[in-house]
């Protein structure tokens, strides 16, 4: 199981390693499309080709002995939030609610190159045909990989839950959403395992 980008990493696990016997995703996200195509899916592929020079830049430079050019993962500061549910993102991170000192919010801009032309569910209609379970908030700005992972997988055992009125850090630790999946997950890894 894993939830954000950890449901990404648990798909690809399971599209590579047959010991996998079920797999379920809360608020999934698909780390390359996601730095590829927004935080909801408002860019094209070919539009992330600035953000690849550069990371190929940065790796450049720091080559030559430039400081490490850092990018945030989520809002670095409330007001660099571009909307609500983001701004939740900081506030999840950065705040008593979650922070923690050895995880500081930012990766290396260097990185980008093999971030954006990654694919998290690269081969899952071919390989993805464990059980599924997929878990998103219906207002959800990543909700789009949740549905692309569901359209995506060659499962014939796959279910998609939708928490009404959940966005994507909702379901993390708000009691009354996160319930709501574990009613879900629950009974999905108790008949499947």
């Amino acid at each position: 199981m894993g939830i954000c980008a950890g449901g990404g990493y648990a798909a690809n696990a399971a599209i590579n390693d047959r010991r996998i016997k079920a797999v379920a995703t809360v608020s999934a996200v698909n780390i390359g499309a996601m730095f590829r195509n927004g935080w909801d899916n408002s860019i094209k592929d070919a539009d992330a080709i600035p953000a690849l020079q550069g990371g190929s830049q940065a790796r450049t430079a720091e080559a030559g002995g430039a400081a490490t050019v850092q990018i945030p993962l989520a809002p670095l500061r409330r007001e660099d939030a571009p909307n609500k549910e983001l701004e939740e993102a900081w506030e999840y991170y950065h705040t008593p609610r979650c922070e923690y000192p050895t995880a500081p919010g930012w990766a290396t801009a260097r990185s980008l190159n093999q971030i954006i032309t990654y694919d998290a569910f690269h081969k899952a209609e071919a390989f993805l045909t464990q059980p599924l379970l997929i878990v998103a908030g219906s207002v959800a700005g990543s909700k789009w990989m949740s549905d692309d992972l569901y359209a995506r997988a060659a499962s014939q055992d796959k279910q998609f839950h939708v928490v009404d009125g959940s966005n994507h850090m909702q379901l993390y630790d708000v009691p009354k959403y996160v319930d709501e999946a574990v009613s879900r997950l629950t009974p999905f890894f108790a008949a499947k395992l």
